[in-house]
């Protein structure tokens, strides 16, 4: 058993975000040369999908405190 599991190590991956171990038939991606599940991906896509949405919600309070700061005379 422990031949098998030595033959098959090479068709392994290991996800570096979720540090979860499959075999090769489930679906990833290599970036520079770490491994990431499609799981993780999809997380990713979201969280960069909403970056910019998040981004302007900053500067809006960004905007807002500048002017609650002059109106007040800060």
């Amino acid at each position: 058993m422990e031949a098998y599991a030595e033959h098959h190590t090479g068709k392994m991956n290991y996800c570096f975000f979720c540090e979860n171990i499959s075999y090769k038939k489930v679906p990833g991606k290599e970036v520079g040369n770490k491994w990431i599940c499609i799981n993780c991906l999809h997380q990713l896509k979201e969280i960069f999908e909403g970056l910019e949405r998040w981004e302007e919600e900053m500067a809006m309070g960004s905007k807002m405190q500048d002017q609650i700061d002059e109106n007040l005379g800060i």
